[in-house]
């Protein structure tokens, strides 16, 4: 029967019926008078109700996983109230009769519980609403309120760092968005505790009205209506009404606890019973002071010496326990460590050196401190390799071929917190790295100062701070983006690979590309490679366009456009500019987006003049400009980029063709956030508005 009733219940509450039906049930029991068995039945449940709340929020990982517990609370305080109104109903009646008037529940709580004394009842009573509305509902509501508010100021430091994790590749687009989910629902979960702590601040007053009130009707009614001596009236109606505020109030104090535990837990992930166990008990000598100081206690005369000595002697038991543990674990650790070391000892080498012995050089390599290994280890919780596959993944996608993979390995000769990025085996990149802190990045806007070791975002030089992860809170409603430690690392990867992306696409990768777009256009990559051109043409074309931050995605373009000029030169620069121009729509659309207008950056004619000569008397080779000049044209072009940089516009620089490459190349390493085009990679479709024009 009871499992009957179970998978009855389920099938209606999976029906959406339930809850609304509870609803309509509640407001019922305000109406309609109830007999004493319903009562029972409905105060147990009640009961029952609080405690499986109360474990619920005890044992879910996250508050954000018990998102309907303002519902939840709102509906238990509903039905509290209504039996508070049924109950007192009943009791008003048939008070007259005993204490077991209205049910066997409420008479329990009375007699019982209070030894059948309504003074002691009073005081228990009045003790529990005192602990609930003082202590208990004041302390979760002031905490759901501070909570709500530093929540909603950090929601847009939470969002850019968002999009900044999107934008490097560490998360795909459903990452992002569940991610924003969980900011908003994070919002919306301590503004509606904030106000749903209000519920049980408003129940701990209205049990104290409604007993008054109980307590004076009774005595009024058994005195008058039912000829009841004063004592008899004021011992029956008194102890109903203790009994039914207690019963009620129990649960009332259960699930303000559930509030102020829910609402005092941390956002992240955690086992709250594991947690508290390990952190409150982590530090021996804490259980060793307050066993030292429980002892003292107890040898003074008059004291519970028993008590005192008990419990000193458990605290410091304990204490040993765990330093032991401790101790056990150190060394299995240092045992771990030393193995790798001590083996290379205890097996001599034993064989000749072969070819076998020549590890190629990675093409990508990441090698780490000591101090960072922990960010790598996945049975540490180390989420680093992750981030680099969802880096890998994102710049294949961007860029149009296969990202090599990362090889990571720790090396002891560097500082234990020092990382570096390598490329064929030469170092590119390195940073420091606090894997105990969190980096806050200043994007260029802030509204104050954190405290922390200052120092500058290692992938592009903006100005940071490392700080405490609990005042991450805080640097996001200043408006920093702050991050984590494997995504700094990952996001100085990324730029890197970025940046280099053409020094990592080889023969074997191009190889690659042909056979992928054979399978859709065979005739064209058969009638081209190698009949017209060689490979290696093929091979400098897309590095040269991955050199100027242009994707190869667009294969069949390339190859289309390779095959109709190649018959009339082989110079991979003449192909590469060829090939800029059919992919033109594809550049713009990179630089500027879907925007009409296209602001450019021009030079003034008699510069213009004097570098096409220059580069005519150089033979088609380098132009020889003065060195005074080259470096006051490279400071005005990093002035006006810095301008559009500024106004959110994107910094171009529109040049004859003659002279594209040639400026590419000299702004390339002086003033990387330049993007120089030729006149005729502009599409037909794009408006060119003219923003400034440099001269000498």
């Amino acid at each position: 029967m009871a499992e009957a009733l179970g998978k009855n219940t389920a099938n209606l509450l999976r029906s959406g019926l339930g809850v609304p039906l509870g609803v309509l049930a509640i407001l019922m029991m305000v109406m309609l008078p109830l007999p004493p068995v319903a009562l029972d039945v409905l105060f147990t449940f009640n009961i029952a109700l609080s405690l499986v709340v109360l474990m619920a929020v005890f044992y879910v990982a996250r508050p954000l996983e018990f998102g309907v517990f303002p519902s939840v609370l709102l509906m238990a305080t509903l039905l509290r109230l209504a039996l508070n109104v049924a109950s007192t109903r009943v009791v008003l009646m048939h008070g007259h009769t005993g204490t077991g008037a209205a049910g066997k529940v409420i008479e329990s709580f009375g007699e019982f519980v209070v030894g059948g004394n309504y003074a002691v009842g009073v005081v228990v009573f009045i003790i529990l609403t005192v602990i609930n509305f003082v202590v208990v509902t004041k302390g979760a509501g002031r905490i759901s309120e501070v909570t709500a508010r530093f929540t909603l100021d950090a929601m847009p430091g939470k969002q850019m760092a968002i999009d900044a994790d999107l934008n490097a590749g560490l998360i795909t687009q459903d990452e992002a968005r569940q991610r924003r989910y969980e900011v908003r629902a994070e919002a919306d979960f301590y503004g509606s505790m904030d106000g749903a702590s209000k519920f049980a601040r408003g129940d701990a007053v209205a049990a104290i009205i409604i007993l008054v009130l109980q307590m004076v009707g009774g005595l009024a009614i058994g005195t008058t209506a039912h000829d009841m001596a004063l004592g008899d009236a004021a011992r029956n109606y008194t102890l109903l009404t203790i009994g039914d505020g207690l019963v009620a109030q129990i649960p009332a104090l259960l699930l303000s606890t559930a509030v102020a535990i829910i609402v005092t837990r941390m956002s992240r992930s955690q086992d709250m019973s594991g947690e508290i166990g390990k952190q409150l008990f982590s530090q021996p000598k804490a259980l060793y002071v307050a066993g030292g100081v429980i002892g003292a206690l107890g040898l003074i005369p008059g004291m519970p010496n028993l008590a005192f000595v008990g419990i000193a002697a458990l605290c410091i038991g304990a204490a040993s326990l765990l330093q032991k543990r401790r101790a056990e674990e150190q060394a299995r650790a240092a045992a771990a460590e030393a193995a790798p070391e001590i083996a290379p000892v205890t097996s001599p080498e034993s064989r000749e050196l072969s070819w076998e012995d020549v590890r190629p050089v990675d093409l990508l390599g990441l090698e780490v401190g000591y101090r960072l290994v922990p960010l790598v280890d996945t049975a540490q919780g180390g989420d680093l390799l992750a981030r680099i596959r969802g880096v890998r993944r994102k710049l294949t996608q961007e860029l149009g071929f296969l990202v090599p993979p990362v090889h990571i390995r720790d090396n002891l000769e560097f500082a234990p917190s020092v990382y570096r990025i390598n490329l064929a085996g030469v170092p590119v990149g390195e940073g420091v790295i606090h894997p105990d802190r969190d980096l806050a990045i200043n994007p260029g806007r802030v509204f104050g100062k954190v405290s922390g070791i200052e120092t500058h975002d290692p992938a592009f030089g903006m100005e940071a701070v490392w700080i405490e992860p609990s005042a991450r809170d805080h640097a996001q409603t200043l408006g920093y983006t702050v991050v984590d430690p494997s995504t700094v690392m990952a996001t100085h990867l990324s730029h890197l690979i970025q940046t280099h992306a053409h020094e990592l696409l080889g023969h074997e990768e191009v190889q690659q590309l042909l056979n992928a777009l054979a399978k859709n256009a065979p005739k064209l990559v058969e009638d081209l490679v190698p009949r017209v051109i060689p490979m290696s043409t093929v091979v400098r074309v897309l590095q040269g366009l991955l050199a100027e931050r242009v994707p190869v995605r667009n294969m069949r373009t390339i190859i289309e456009t390779l095959a109709e000029h190649a018959p009339r030169t082989q110079d991979p620069a003449q192909l590469q500019a060829q090939v800029r121009v059919a992919l033109g729509r594809q550049i713009v659309q990179d630089i500027a987006g879907l925007k009409d207008e296209l602001p450019v950056i021009t030079l003034e004619s008699d510069l213009e003049q004097l570098l096409q000569g220059s580069l005519a008397n150089a033979g088609g080779g380098s132009p020889g400009l003065e060195p005074g000049l080259a470096e006051r044209l490279q400071q005005r072009l990093a002035e006006s980029t810095r301008r559009q940089e500024m106004l959110g516009e994107p910094a171009v620089l529109l040049v004859p063709p003659t002279l594209r490459q040639t400026l590419a190349r000299f702004v390339r390493a002086g003033v990387p956030g330049l993007q120089v085009l030729a006149w005729n990679e502009i599409p037909d479709n794009r408006k060119v508005r003219l923003v400034t024009a440099v001269g000498r």
